[in-house]
């Protein structure tokens, strides 16, 4: 999770900062009201964020569209409700306190960078234990194997170990069979033969 979350910052950084350079053209450029400015900002982040979050999360080929893209943009869409209250607090926030220009940039910038933060967190969660935490397990138990098996699970020997297994059970046996037979009287005398080594 370490590494996922370390990966997850910067596609964060790159995500919002994308989001950051576009919200401060909309409103600083373009002049653009609080709900188009949000709306164009999160989509370029989160075009970004759907690239490079498939990069940290090791996903590679064509992207499952049921399983990855379709939930990745639902997530997205909550995303951008959040975004698009917290710019138009700023918007009105900034107007209550009557800054203008680039203060008045500044400020909702710093509001939507608030709100990021938050919906970082939240993304971070549901991407790592919903979204990829299926396809995620399934590679780690193919890269350890029956290796990664706890000590103590095991009730019986695989096909490949039971010829093993087989031998030295015979090979205890016939020992423990040997060993009278081997042990000689302490008089010296020859030790009588048994029964089964007559036979």
């Amino acid at each position: 999770m370490g590494v996922r979350f370390t990966r997850f910052v910067g596609v964060a950084i790159a995500s919002l900062g994308t989001s950051e350079i576009a919200l401060t053209l909309c409103n600083g450029v373009f002049h653009l009201t609080a709900t188009p400015a949000a709306i164009i900002s999160w989509f370029a982040g989160a075009v970004v964020s759907y690239v490079l979050s498939r990069w940290a999360w090791e996903r590679k080929g064509r992207p499952d569209v049921l399983r990855e893209t379709v939930p990745f943009w639902m997530i997205s869409a909550l995303v951008v409700v959040i975004l698009t209250l917290a710019t138009k607090f700023g918007y009105h926030a900034a107007a209550w306190m009557g800054l203008h220009g680039a203060k008045h940039v500044l400020f909702v910038d710093l509001v939507y960078f608030v709100a990021n933060l938050f919906t970082f967190l939240m993304r971070f969660v549901i991407f790592h234990y919903v979204l990829f935490a299926e396809r995620t397990t399934a590679a780690r138990a193919a890269a350890t194997g029956p290796d990664a098996i706890p000590p103590g699970t095991r009730t019986a020997p695989t096909p490949a170990e039971a010829p093993a297994s087989a031998a030295v059970a015979v090979t205890a046996e016939a020992a423990v069979a040997l060993a009278p037979a081997a042990k000689a009287p302490k008089d010296g005398t020859p030790a009588a033969p048994s029964a089964s080594a007559a036979e």
